[in-house]
This record gives C-alpha cells, sequence and structure tokens, in this order.
C-alpha cells in the first residue's frame, strides 16, 4: 500500500523521535537514547528479549539506528549505509549490539533488503531488522495512540484515510482547514496538562498571551477526540450554544469554544450567556461529553470578575495556563523548525536564515506566531537577513505587524475593515449592509476589490472558515485584529466609518468611550460620543435570539454591561441627560444579582454621583428585601452592591437579617425543597443561593457561636436533602485520551536546524 503519511518533511530531529516512540510504543521496549554527536552508530539502543510476531524471537543486545531522508520517493539502497559499516563493526568489537534495528523513511526494495542485510551481518551482527517507510507508515496507520503521541502527523497524510468516515466526516469541517497548522505543531508540557485535564474532568480551559498557541493546542485534542473515539467535534463561538447542540444520545461529543469570552476583548455578553446555562453544562458533561475553551489571558482576569466560579468549580480545578516563557529550548526548535520546514519561504531564504535561528528560538519574545511569520513570505518580503534585522522582527512584533498593515492596498486595507466591523465573523458569500456600503465608498473601494483582496490576502492576514457549519472569512490570527484597532485608533476619519458601518452589538464589544482601562480596546474621543450615542439608540433587539421579548430582554443586558464597563463618566452623564430613564430602569433589578445586568451599571453610577437619590434608595430596597427574604445575599457581602448603601441603610439591614431572616431559615429551606423538580437540574444547583446566602451570614456572624452553630445545622441539612435527591445519571463510561508520556529525549550538539534547507 502506498504510505499516506508525507514522513519526508518530518525533519531528521522529528523523525528520530516518531522512531524512538515506535520502539516504545508498537516494540514494547524502554529505549535509552543518545546524544547524537557520541552516538557512536546508535539513536537508540535496548537489551532483553524481543519478539515482534509468533515465528521471530531475538536475544541479546538492541542497536536502532534512523535514518531520515528528506527525498520523496527514495529508495534506500547499501550505499546509503557506508558511512554506518565502520561504526557497526566498532560497535560489535565493543560487544554493544547483536540485533541491529534500522528504521528509515525511505522505501526499500525487496533487493536492496537483502543487500543491505548482507553487509551488515558481514560486520559481525548476529541479526539485522528494517522497518521502512511502508512498515512506518501502517504502524501510525493501524494505532491511534500513537497519533495521539505524535499529533503533527494528521497534518502529513489525508485525512479521509486516517479518521473513520463518519469521525472525518463530523470532523471535516473544523480541521480540514487546519491541516497545515496540525503538521507543525509540538507536543509541549501545556497539552500534556490539557490533554490530563480532559481526561480527569472532561473540561478544559486553555488561558495564554495571544499567540501563545491555544488553539493549537485545542486542534490537536480535537483531532485526537475524532480519532480515538469517533467523536462528533463541535466548533461553537459562544459558549451556550453547547446546549443547544449537545445530543443526549451520542455517545461521545467534543465542543470546542475557541476565544470563549471574547476575541480581542472581554465581551460581557458571552460571560452571562456561560453563566446562564451552568446547571446544563455540567449534566452534560456527566453524560460524558467534553469541553474545551480557550481564552486570553487578559480578557479571562477580566471575565472572571463576574462568572460564578463558586458554581463551577473546573473553572480553577481543570485550568491550563500556557505561559510562553515556559516553553522549553526544545520545543521552541521544533516550533520554529517545523514552521520553516512544511512553510512557504524558498530553500534560498532558509538557507540565508539558517545560521540566526538558533538565536531567534531563544529569544526571550519568541512566540509561536513568530515562526509562523517567518514563514510566510508575506511578513518577510522587506526583511533583511542580518542579526539586527531580525532580532528587532522579533522583538517588535507589534509594531512590524502594524507596520506591514499600513504598506496594504487600499483594498486590502477595506476587505481587513470589513472582518473587523463583522468582529471577526464576515459571512460568505458576503452581503453587504448599507452602512458598509457607505463605508466601503469613503474608504475608495468596493466589493468585488474587496473580494479579490481577500482571496489574495488567503492565508497570510485571512482565513476562510467552515468551522460553525457555514462559510466565513476571518483573521489569520487574533493578532491581525489587535493591530487593525492600533491602526483605527490613529484617524479619526476611519473611526467614523467603522462607528457608522458597524452593527450597534459589534460596536459595544469593541470600542470604549473615552479610556477606562480595558486592554486592546478601540478607545472613542469625547468628539464622537453624539455618534455612538445616536447609534445606541437604533439598538432595540439582539440577533442572538428569535424570540421577541429574548431578544429585547439580551439587547438591554448588552446596553447595561456597555455603559456600566466601557464608559467614562463625560459619557454616561452625556448619555443620562439623552436617556434620563435609565435610572429607574435599574432600580429594581432581578433575582439573582449576581448576574442581572442592572446591578453593575447602578454600582457604576452610584460610584461616579450620577445615580438619583430617588433611585438609589429604590435599588437600596430591592436588594435588601431578597436578602431579608432568604432569596439573594449578595447585599450581605457583595462590596460593589453594599457600596450603594449609607451607613445607616447598612445598618437597618443587619437588624432586619438577624430579627426576620435568622429566625425563619428552616422554614426558608423546606419551601426551597418543595419547590424542587428534578427537570429543572441538579439538586446541589436548585440549592446553590441558598447556600450562599447561609455562607453569606455565617462570615457575617463568625464572632456569635450561637448562631453560627444554627447556620451550620441548615448546611448540613442541605447537604443531606441534596444526597438523597441524587439520581442516577446515566453516567457514560469515561473516555480517557490516556497518558500522554514525555517524548523521547533527542538533544545535543547537533542542530535540529541542519537539514532546514534541504529540498
Amino acid at each position: 500500500m502506498k504510505p499516506i503519511f508525507d514522513l519526508h518533511s518530518l525533519g531528521w530531529h522529528s523523525f528520530q523521535q516518531l522512531c524512538l516512540t515506535i520502539a516504545r510504543e508498537v516494540l514494547g521496549q524502554t529505549v535509552e537514547s543518545f546524544l547524537d554527536v557520541n552516538d557512536g552508530g546508535r539513536d537508540g539502543a535496548f537489551s532483553g528479549i524481543w519478539s515482534p510476531d509468533p515465528n521471530h524471537t531475538f536475544r541479546g543486545r538492541f542497536v536502532i539506528q534512523c535514518k531520515f531522508t528528506s527525498r520523496v520517493g527514495h529508495s534506500l539502497n547499501a550505499s546509503d549505509l557506508s558511512d554506518e559499516i565502520e561504526k557497526v563493526e566498532n560497535l560489535v568489537k565493543r560487544q554493544l549490539c547483536d540485533v541491529y534495528i534500522l528504521m528509515t523513511n525511505a522505501g526499500v526494495s525487496g533487493q536492496n533488503d537483502a543487500k543491505i542485510k548482507a553487509k551488515l551481518l558481514l560486520a559481525g551482527l548476529h541479526e539485522v531488522v528494517i522497518l521502512n517507510a511502508t512498515w512506518i507508515d501502517q504502524q501510525i496507520r493501524e494505532r491511534k495512540r500513537l497519533r495521539m503521541l505524535v499529533p503533527r502527523i494528521y497534518g502529513l497524510g489525508d485525512l479521509t484515510q486516517i479518521l473513520d468516515a463518519r469521525a472525518y466526516s463530523q470532523a471535516r469541517a473544523v480541521l480540514e482547514s487546519m491541516r497545515e497548522d496540525l503538521a507543525k505543531v509540538v507536543i509541549t508540557e501545556a497539552y500534556r496538562r490539557a490533554a490530563q485535564a480532559l481526561d480527569q474532568h472532561g473540561y478544559v480551559l486553555l488561558i495564554g498571551e495571544p499567540a501563545a498557541g491555544k488553539t493549537t493546542i485545542a486542534s490537536m485534542l480535537a483531532m485526537a477526540a475524532a480519532d480515538q473515539w469517533g467523536a462528533t467535534v463541535l466548533k461553537l463561538d459562544n459558549p451556550s450554544l453547547v446546549i443547544d447542540r449537545w445530543n443526549p444520545d451520542e455517545p461521545s461529543q467534543f465542543f470546542w469554544i475557541d476565544d470563549a469570552f471574547g476575541v480581542t476583548q472581554y465581551e460581557n455578553s458571552l460571560v452571562l450567556g456561560w453563566n446562564h446555562v451552568l446547571t446544563q453544562i455540567k449534566t452534560i458533561l456527566r453524560k460524558g461529553a467534553k469541553i474545551v475553551m480557550t481564552s486570553r489571558d487578559y480578557i479571562y482576569n477580566r471575565a472572571r470578575q463576574e462568572l460564578k466560579e463558586g458554581a463551577f468549580p473546573l473553572f480553577n480545578e481543570a485550568q491550563v495556563v500556557i505561559d510562553v516563557q515556559a516553553l522549553a529550548a526544545d520545543e521552541r526548535r521544533q516550533i520554529l523548525y517545523n514552521h520553516l520546514r512544511l512553510g512557504d519561504q524558498p530553500r534560498d531564504f532558509r538557507s540565508k536564515i539558517k545560521p540566526y535561528l538558533e538565536t531567534i528560538a531563544t529569544h526571550n519574545r519568541f512566540i509561536p506566531e513568530i515562526a509562523r511569520r517567518l514563514a510566510d513570505p508575506f511578513f518577510t518580503k522587506n526583511l533583511s537577513m542580518d542579526s539586527w534585522s531580525l532580532n528587532r522582527f522579533v522583538d517588535q512584533r507589534e509594531a512590524l505587524l502594524i507596520e506591514v498593515l499600513r504598506g496594504l492596498d487600499r483594498h486590502s486595507k477595506a476587505a481587513l475593515a470589513l472582518i473587523y466591523m463583522r468582529n471577526d465573523h464576515l459571512d460568505s458569500p458576503i452581503v453587504l449592509r448599507s452602512s458598509e456600503e457607505q463605508a466601503l465608498l469613503r474608504l475608495n473601494s468596493n466589493l468585488g476589490s474587496c473580494c479579490e483582496a481577500l482571496n489574495a490576502l488567503k492565508g497570510s492576514l485571512v482565513l476562510y472558515s467552515q468551522a460553525s457549519a457555514e462559510s466565513e472569512w476571518k483573521f489569520k490570527h487574533p493578532t491581525i485584529g489587535d493591530a487593525y484597532a492600533a491602526i483605527l485608533i490613529d484617524s479619526s476619519e476611519l473611526l467614523e466609518i467603522y462607528l457608522r458601518g458597524s452593527a450597534p452589538e459589534k460596536l459595544m464589544e469593541q470600542v470604549t468611550c473615552g479610556s477606562v482601562g480595558i486592554e486592546k480596546a478601540v478607545i472613542l474621543p469625547q468628539s464622537l460620543f453624539p455618534l455612538i450615542i445616536e447609534r445606541l439608540e437604533t439598538f432595540s433587539s439582539s440577533s442572538q435570539y428569535k424570540t421577541k421579548w429574548l431578544s429585547s430582554w439580551d439587547a438591554k443586558r448588552s446596553l447595561y454591561g456597555f455603559l456600566a464597563r466601557r464608559c467614562n463618566r463625560d459619557f454616561l452623564a452625556m448619555y443620562l441627560e439623552k436617556n434620563p430613564n435609565t435610572a429607574e430602569l435599574i432600580s429594581s433589578p432581578g433575582l439573582y444579582l449576581g448576574v442581572v445586568s442592572e446591578v453593575p451599571l447602578a454600582i457604576k453610577l452610584n460610584e461616579l454621583g450620577l445615580f438619583p437619590e430617588v433611585h438609589r434608595k429604590q435599588f437600596v430596597e430591592t436588594v435588601s428585601k431578597y436578602a431579608v427574604n432568604g432569596e439573594d445575599a449578595s447585599a450581605l457581602n457583595d462590596n460593589g452592591i453594599r457600596s450603594v448603601f449609607n451607613k445607616s441603610e447598612l445598618k437597618a439591614l443587619a437588624n432586619a437579617v438577624h430579627t426576620k431572616l435568622l429566625p425563619r431559615l428552616s422554614e426558608v429551606r423546606l419551601d426551597l425543597q418543595s419547590d424542587y423538580r428534578s427537570s429543572n437540574g441538579s439538586p446541589d444547583d436548585h440549592m446553590y443561593y441558598f447556600l450562599e446566602c447561609l455562607a453569606a451570614l455565617e462570615s457575617s456572624y463568625s464572632s456569635n457561636k450561637k448562631i453560627v452553630k444554627k447556620i451550620q445545622h441548615e448546611q448540613s441539612l442541605v447537604g443531606e436533602w441534596i444526597s438523597d435527591e441524587v439520581v442516577d445519571l446515566d453516567e457514560r463510561p469515561p473516555r480517557s485520551l490516556g497518558e500522554v508520556d514525555d517524548a523521547p529525549l533527542v538533544s545535543g550538539t547537533r542542530s535540529i536546524f541542519e537539514d532546514i534547507d534541504s529540498l
């Protein structure tokens, strides 16, 4: 059978790692590897008894030698081993080798197989085993675990032959477009920890700085899930969509939510959507589904202020922080090698940059994205091949990307503007909104020219994706959106085009009115405040929901979140002057104060002295009532909410809780228990807010042992009730990727970049 894996693309270093992994996984041997310069003809060795099949048993000292070729279709012959014969003779004399195992990615004909074995046996060996490209290819094709241990193999073969038909059809839309990236991946410590978290919890949250490799790790996990379990792989852009796509009758589903809380900036609506479905999410995980989420570190740090971490402990337990600076030296080298070896740079470029690669890989600002840019001629056409220029390329990566974007032609800039205005999701085929048509006119471009530009930019700055069952144009990497935002900030004319051409819901996710400390946001100057208020007045319904009342609710939630988090005092004063009923609308928030949108805005207006006294008092009365009734204790332990109270109001609240709530805690508990229906979710979720209330009371009365004892008794009774109510959830057998061991050590003074410029 013709090999389906392009092993010639691996490079000598990766091929040697693959061979040693095969020796461990397939041959069942614990192999000792040797430093490349002093191996004496031994890439690996083991001793003992080995039976590759029932008809063959070998004994003694074994030596593994890896013979790599970058020539496609090359057939190994005896002359290719002329350098090895003397080494073999020396090994035999030193009694270090009885059986010689030659592993090669070249083909070996029957005639050449006999000649090579005869030549090696003359050197004094007892046995010679030749494992050629066809044999190695067969092992990879037949062994799913081997593919997981060397996941870049997925990118070196035809996915239709690697995956079974069902798994391929389900994963194709998500993973086929990432095939090139899969071919370049490197097993890192972060990947090992992510796989372990997924096995243990069914959930993993990957956190890291931009371009740290979060998406790459998620794609590796998705590929392994599709391969090993035949899992349905669904890539979604909103955590709450997991509920819509979950199939309780599907034995294994893999949900991948990239940039779960915002692409380049924090998006409050995504966090609130996640909080809203936590109960169902826990059930989905118990039923056997797997969920992988990624987030930029600065976005997650902002999101966690709103996430209900107490209701979903896995946010902390299954969190994997990817620290780029923690990448091992060999991991950095391999990442750089893979991208250049499989990139689009000509051989001449690779030869010229070869002397500088070690310095680039060890630079303290090196990230995987640097390797991708160096491998793409689009980013290096003006790059001088000297130490100063290459150091600047790595050190000033953000500034140079902005420089590249500024140098684009007007149609390419306009095409990027369309993607940015659609918040990195430009549906294909493109249907322009009227405001976008006006924006293109002002940019001196048109739809036809933008389409041509997108096709020209595909692969370098933009990506054509079908990940969500719909075709769309996206930035190749979110850092492109970051750089484009920086260009917008510098041009008031571009900002006005952007404001008039973008949908209000997207504006609220990307801009701030004045500087409020949100990273990567487009900061609007005061001169544009009237325009943004005009745009906000058109926003009365969200596109997230089909029903009218949900659309209206989501629009209000997004608007209040924007006003609370992304607007300075000057803007809010101007907005309230235009919309004087806003303060009244937020003065009586609904239950579950930790997630309702009115609360943060009320706190913000009060902090800035913009909350009218009559409405402030109504807010205090409402949240106090919830606490006294035992429905929501936020007024007792949320410092933001308590900041709206004055001293006398706080004293009155404490007195009301002491005289009205504490005596009837048992009654509140029993009422809640009687209201429980299993269809509403798990019993612990049903009692979550009451337990929060008890915890707040316990903290408030920590010095009163009698009251604390009473509260702890109620907590104990709640725990007993939850245990009694827990039902068999028909949990599925756990599906495990299996432990991902450390890669075999292959190191020494032989440079990994030695063959970077080979054919």
